[in-house]
C-alpha cells in the first residue's frame, strides 16, 4: 500500500479533483485488472484506448483514476497528466520502490539479433558467476522461475514488477530486449541502462499498428541512448551512424563499437566455420580493449559473430574474465535460435524461427557451408498474414535448399491447404524439389525419414514457439519436441 501522494510525487500534474491523501493497493492500466483500492492508468493503444473504460474500472472498485484526455471524474480521485504512459512508468516505478536503481541492467535493440545476443550476454554472465535476470522475446527468467513472455519488452508497470521480484531474490543483473514499440511507448522510461546495445536496422515493422516510416523505426530505436552510462554500436550497420550522432550528443556516455570492420573498438577477423564436438558454430580471432584471443561461438552463421561482438562488449564493461567470456559463448543453446538437435545418427536437425524470406535466405545460406550433402527445409507460412511472404519464401527454399517439404506452420483462420499452394507458386519458379504434407508432424517425420548420411534437416519457421493456431483451437506444439519424439520412435525400433 503506497499514499498517491507518494507515487504522483514524481508527476507534474496538469490537473488534480479530489482527495489525494488516500492509499493506493496496486496500479493497473486494464481495466478488467482492477480490484478495489486500485489506480487506474489510462494509456492509448494501437488498438484501444483506457479512457474508454473508466467507468468500468471505478465500478471494479478503481479509488483515482490517471487520464490525459476527457472530463475528470466526480465519483473517485483523478489527476490529469501530459503523458499517461510515461506518468505509468513513473508511478510504476515509484510503487515498487524504484528497484531499478539496485539492477546494472543491459538493453539490447535492433531489428535482428536481440534475443540472441541478450542470451549470449546472459550466458557470458553465467560463466562468471552473476545472477541475471533476463527478459526477452522467448521469455523471461528471474532466477529459478521462468515465465512466458506475452511481448518482447513488458509494459512498464511489468517490467517494474520483474526489477521488483528481481532485487527482492538478490539479483543485482538484468539483461533485456528492448523493442522499438518499448521504445516509442515509453515502456523503458526512466530506466537507466549500464550499456545500450544496437545490433542492426533492416526495413520491417513498418504499418498502422507499429511505424508509420522507416524515419520513426530509425528515431524509436535510438532513443536508447538516452538514458544509458555506455553505448554499444555494430560499427557495420548502415544505421549506425545515426546511432553515433545520436550517442554524441551525450557527452558522459562512453561509446564502445563492434563490428568486422578495422575501425570498430570489438573486431572479428580470421572467421571461419567450426565443428566442436558436433556442435556446429563459428570461429575468429577477437580484439578488443579488454580481451585479446580466439573465441568459438556455439551457434553458426556470420550474423551471429555481430551478436556475439555486442555480448563481449557487454561482458568487457561488466569487468568479466575472458575465461567466462569462451565459456559462456560456447556453451551456447537459444531455443528456437539455428538450434541444434542432437540426433545421435549421421544427419543433422536445427530448428530455426526464421519466418521470413530473408531470414530463410540467411539461415539456409549459412549452413550450406556445413555440408557437402543435402539441405532438407521443412516450413510453413501463418495464416492471416501477409500473402506475399508465403511466395518469398517458397522461392527462397526452393533456390537454396536441395529438397523442401511444405507444410503448415500457424494456419490460423485460413485453409492450411490454400496457404501450402500460395508457397508451392513461389517453389515452382525455381528447380528445388519438393512435396506438400499439410500435417506438420507428418511432414517433420518424413524430412527425417528421408534424410541420408551428411544431410542437414531445417526445421523453420516456429522456432522457440510452443503452440500451433488453428481456426478453432490452439494446441501445444514445439517442433524441438516433435522432431525429439519421432528420433525416439525411430531409435528404439
Amino acid at each position: 500500500m503506497k499514499l498517491l501522494t507518494e507515487l504522483i510525487s514524481g508527476l507534474e500534474p496538469v490537473e488534480i479533483r479530489g482527495n489525494m491523501d488516500i492509499g493506493i493497493s496496486g496500479v493497473v492500466y486494464d481495466s478488467r485488472k482492477v480490484s478495489p483500492g486500485s489506480l487506474f492508468v489510462c494509456i492509448k493503444g494501437f488498438v484501444t484506448d483506457g479512457h474508454q473504460y473508466i467507468s468500468q474500472a471505478i465500478s471494479y472498485g478503481a479509488t483515482a483514476v490517471l487520464l490525459e484526455d476527457g472530463a475528470l471524474p466526480n465519483s473517485v480521485t483523478a489527476i490529469r497528466v501530459q503523458d499517461t504512459r510515461k506518468a505509468l512508468a513513473k508511478v510504476s516505478a515509484s510503487f515498487f520502490g524504484d528497484p531499478a536503481n539496485n539492477l546494472s541492467i543491459v538493453g539490447i535493440t535492433g531489428t535482428k539479433g536481440k534475443t540472441t545476443t541478450a542470451f549470449m550476454t546472459d550466458s557470458v554472465f553465467a560463466a562468471a558467476g552473476i545472477r541475471n535476470t533476463l527478459i526477452g522475446t522467448i521469455l523471461t527468467r528471474i532466477g529459478d522461475e521462468t515465465l512466458q513472455s506475452s511481448r518482447t519488452t513488458p509494459e512498464s508497470f511489468d517490467l517494474q514488477e520483474i526489477f521488483f521480484k528481481s532485487t527482492e531474490r538478490g539479483i543485482r543483473s538484468c539483461v533485456m530486449e528492448v523493442s522499438s514499440q518499448g521504445l516509442k511507448l515509453d515502456r523503458v522510461y526512466g530506466c537507466v541502462f549500464e550499456t545500450a546495445v544496437f545490433t542492426n536496422l533492416y526495413d520491417d515493422h513498418i504499418g498502422p499498428a507499429e511505424h508509420p516510416d522507416m524515419e520513426d523505426y530509425l528515431i524509436s530505436k535510438s532513443r536508447i541512448f538516452d538514458n544509458c552510462l555506455n553505448a554499444v554500436v555494430n560499427i557495420d550497420d548502415p544505421s549506425s551512424s545515426f546511432m553515433l550522432d545520436k550517442i554524441s550528443c551525450h557527452n558522459n556516455v562512453r561509446l564502445v563499437t563492434a563490428g568486422i570492420n578495422a575501425q570498430a573498438d570489438v573486431r572479428a577477423c580470421d572467421i571461419r566455420k567450426s565443428d566442436h564436438n558436433g556442435h556446429l558454430g563459428i570461429s575468429f580471432q577477437l580484439s578488443s580493449p579488454w580481451y585479446d584471443g580466439d573465441v568459438f561461438v556455439g551457434i553458426p552463421g556470420i550474423f551471429n559473430v555481430y551478436n556475439a561482438l555486442c555480448a563481449i562488449a557487454c561482458a568487457g564493461i561488466r569487468g568479466v574474465t575472458f575465461e567466462a567470456v569462451k565459456n559462456g559463448l560456447s556453451e551456447l543453446s537459444i531455443k528456437g535460435r539455428v538450434q541444434s538437435l542432437p540426433t545421435g545418427r549421421d544427419f543433422r536437425i536445427i530448428v530455426d524461427y526464421a519466418h521470413n524470406a530473408a531470414s530463410l535466405e540467411s539461415l539456409l545460406t549459412t549452413l550450406r557451408g556445413y555440408t557437402d550433402q543435402r539441405l532438407i527445409c521443412v516450413f510453413g507460412c501463418g495464416g492471416n498474414r501477409a500473402r506475399s511472404r508465403r511466395y518469398e519464401m517458397g522461392k527462397v527454399s526452393g533456390r537454396l535448399a536441395d529438397f523442401t517439404v511444405i507444410t503448415s506452420d500457424n494456419p490460423r483462420k485460413e485453409p492450411p491447404e490454400e496457404i501450402i499452394s500460395d508457397i508451392e507458386k513461389g517453389i515452382r519458379q525455381t528447380a528445388g524439389g519438393y512435396i506438400k504434407i499439410t500435417d506438420r508432424t507428418e511432414a517433420i517425420r518424413s524430412a527425417i525419414g528421408g534424410a541420408g548420411k551428411g544431410d542437414i534437416i531445417v526445421i523453420a519457421g516456429k522456432g522457440h514457439e510452443t503452440y500451433q493456431e488453428f481456426a478453432d483451437r490452439t494446441i501445444h506444439y514445439d517442433d524441438y519436441e516433435v522432431a525429439s519424439a519421432i528420433l525416439e520412435g525411430i531409435t528404439t525400433k
